[in-house]
Parts: C-alpha cells; structure tokens; sequence
C-alpha cells in the first residue's frame, strides 16, 4: 500500500464529510457510557465528582479507592500499573472485557480501543468520564454491553498526569506537556503510555481533553479531530474522519450539545471557518502518533468556560455539563468501536502489513489540510539508518519503546530497517530533516 498525501482532497474549508467512502447511520451504543450511578443497569462505587453531584472533581485518593472497588468487584476489570511519576504516584492502565483480556498478546488477537484520560492535570472532565465509564462497563447486564465486551477489549489510562491533576497544572511536575512528548518519550507518563501502545497495539485511540473558548468564533461544547500527519495510511485516516464526523460529533449533537472541529474557528452568523487556530499535522501529539502507529486517532476537547447565566452562578452546573458532553461524545466512539469492527481491523492491519513493503514516500511536514513545503517529502526514502555507538545510547531505550526493530553491530551501534512494521514513524525518529528526531543517523541507500 502507497501512503498517498491528501492535502488535495480534504482541504480545510471544504465539507469533511465527502472525503469518506462509508456512510453508516448511527444507532445504539452499548449502555455503558450513561452517566450516573446506577446508569449500566447496576449500583457500583461512585466518584468523588458524583458523590458531589459535580461540586468538585474526585480527588486521587478517592480514584484509587474507586478503582480498588471496582476491580475487587467485577471479573470484567483488571488494573495494571505501568510506570510512576516523578513525585512517585502511580500510572495505572484498566483493561476491560468479558472477561478482562489475560495479557496484551490476548488483547491483539481482537479488537481494542485505548482511552487516554486527561493528559494535561488542569482538564479534569475526561477524567471523569473514563472513571464513569470504567465503572458502568464492569457492572453493565444489558445484552449490548456485555456482547460488545466479548468482541472488543476497553484499555483505559484514567489519570495519564497524575502529578498535574494534583496540582491543576496542564504540565506534568517537572514543567513538560506530556502531550508534546509522544516521541522523544522523555516524561514518565509519555514512556508508559507509549509501551502500553507497542504491547496492545489498540486499534483505536481516544484522546479526552478540554479547552478554553474564544467566543465569538470558539465556542462550540464539544470539538473533536483526527489525525492529520501526512503518515498515517489512507485506511486508518479514512476511519479516524469517519469517527469524528459520523460518530463523535452527531453523538455529542444528538445529546444536545453543540460541536466542531478542533482548531477551526468559524463565523457565528454563518458557520463558514475563518481561521486556523491549530490541528497541524505534528507527529509528538498523540493524535498525530497514533496515526502513524497505524492505531485510528481522536482527540476530543470540551469547553470549559461558564458561558451561560446558570454555569456562572453554579460551577457544578459548568462542570456537568463538561462530563456529559465528554460521555455524549464516547456514546460515539463505543458505537464507531462496535458498528466499524471490521472496517477498522482491517484498516489498523493493512496499515501494519504494509510497513514491510518499504514502499511510499515520507513526509517530513504539511498535513491533510495543508501542502508539504519544497523538500519536506521524500519520494525515495532511504531503505535503512545506521546509528553510532553514541547514538545508539541516546536513542535506543526509546527506539524500543516505540517498537521499532534494530541490529546490533559489532560497533556498539545499530542498523535500523525501513521495512518494519512501524516504517512511517522510522525517518520520523532518525532522519536529519525530521522536526522532532531523536538522532541525526546516516541514511543508508543499499539494504543486503
């Protein structure tokens, strides 16, 4: 398969929409993602938010008791801890299924969608809802939940930067913005995350966030946008549009709440887009990385200013709002999950097969909205990369967390093939003209 640009066909200011080839109608989603103790069809432990009725969000010790229960109570939920933060809190990753899947290898053999809970501490809705939702899931009796568990495994990190949720920070506690660091994986939570995703290799991945409104032209309850990278293959691409615009945003309308796509304002009085504010195409986000880890890509953003007279005078009531819109919008993506299985499957594994093919250009810029400048594509990528010994100790702890095959040399350095499963994301890491390398390491022409 050729990973083809698609600046030409999906610009921006056009409609979204005619850049799908399938159309599929929404329908029920399974019962999990209702809020509200109870919601699943069964009591379970409720969050602090909840106790609360909105009045404050659930505070760390009460998730892990939250947690605890749940996972004490239910067959479907098993609770792994993944890594710690620099001040020593834990990174948990909550598999969920019917029964929960045994291990990664059992969770690759089917269908698996990663939910990625507020990476930055200070937006705390998401959180909530994947709290929520871990709960309603473990505790669902409705036939749609429990035929959904046994065909999909539900991988949820419920606090990805626990450090900043304590401290209401948008960066971790040594100042980095875990959502800048999906490459270079220097944090703690961005080299927990990324195992998570070469162990599982989810097939979706579900990015939950928030943001501040720019009224007029930003207001929307929900925005959401997929990968734009120009890496990420056709399929996964195709599928990651037709979840933000068939799933998420129509599930978050049909709730009530208002939505877009992220990074566009748009004129009040007409609904035209004016201006691009962001949703480039840069491959150290997580939308963006997962793309081109060949995983369908979603980040989701509500807005978290109180812009009407009830929000201003009840915060409860503004962060209510911020939940259920959240839960509106997963409503979409369980439903994307279970409807587009076999879509998405097949789009996730012709992606991974074709890295072996070592065929198709590399871009090192642009996006699905925006052209490649002269030189930022290569037609011929180099068929390997060889690292110094030097590099080779700068890089190859991350090289491996990313899944990325090399071989040893009797140097201390290594050769990393192009033909390899994670191709796209190779020249990305090592290639002098990519933004965000690990290591400038020589392009190798002649692969034996």
């Amino acid at each position: 398969m050729v990973i083809r640009a698609r600046f030409d066909r999906l610009p921006w200011r056009s409609a979204v929409l005619c850049s799908l080839a399938l159309v599929v109608p929404l329908g029920a989603a399974p019962a999990a993602t209702a809020s509200g103790p109870g919601a699943s069809g069964t009591d379970g432990p409720r969050t602090g938010f909840e106790r609360t009725d909105g009045k404050r969000w659930t505070t760390q010790p009460e998730e892990q008791d939250f947690l605890a229960a749940v996972d004490r109570a239910s067959e479907r939920v098993a609770i792994d801890e993944i890594g710690r933060t620099a001040q020593d809190r834990p990174l948990q990753l909550v598999r969920i299924g019917a029964p929960a899947p045994a291990d990664a290898a059992k969770t690759r053999q089917g269908n698996s969608v990663m939910l990625v809970c507020s990476q930055h501490g200070d937006e705390p809705s998401g959180r909530e809802a994947c709290l929520s939702t871990i709960r309603d899931l473990a505790f669902a009796e409705d036939k749609a939940t429990r035929d959904y568990l046994r065909d999909t495994s539900v991988l949820v990190v419920p606090t990805a930067n626990p450090d900043g949720r304590a401290a209401d920070t948008r960066e971790n506690s040594e100042g980095v913005d875990i959502n800048r660091d999906h490459l270079a994986l220097k944090t703690a939570e961005a080299r927990a995350t990324a195992a998570v995703f070469r162990d599982y290799r989810p097939d979706t991945i579900y990015d939950l966030h928030e943001y501040g409104a720019t009224v007029p032209y930003y207001d929307k309850d929900l925005l959401s946008l997929w990968p734009r990278n120009l890496n990420t293959a056709d399929g996964v691409h195709r599928e990651s549009v037709n979840l933000s615009e068939r799933y998420v945003r129509p599930s978050a309308e049909d709730a009530g709440f208002s939505s877009g796509i992220y990074g566009i304002w748009t004129d009040p009085e007409t609904g035209e887009p004016i201006k691009q504010t962001a949703g480039d195409g840069q491959e150290r986000i997580l939308r963006n990385a997962a793309g081109v880890k060949h995983s369908v890509g979603q980040l989701v953003e509500t807005r978290t200013d109180a812009l009407t007279d009830e929000e201003k005078d009840d915060p409860a009531v503004n962060n209510r709002r911020r939940v259920d819109s959240q839960l509106a919008a997963l409503k979409g993506a369980f439903d994307f999950t279970d409807r587009r299985r076999g879509a998405i499957e097949s789009a996730t594994t012709e992606a991974r097969e074709a890295g072996s093919a070592d065929e198709g250009p590399v871009h090192f810029g642009g996006a699905d909205n925006e052209k490649p400048e002269p030189g930022r594509t290569e037609p011929d990528p180099a068929c390997a990369y060889r690292l110094t010994g030097k590099q080779w100790k700068t890089a190859g702890d991350e090289l491996a967390l990313h899944g990325i095959r090399a071989e040893r040399q009797d140097d201390g350095g290594a050769v990393v093939r192009l033909a390899q499963e994670q191709r796209a994301l190779v020249p990305l890491l090592l290639d002098d003209r990519a933004e965000f390398k690990l290591v400038s390491a020589e392009p190798v022409r002649r692969c034996g």
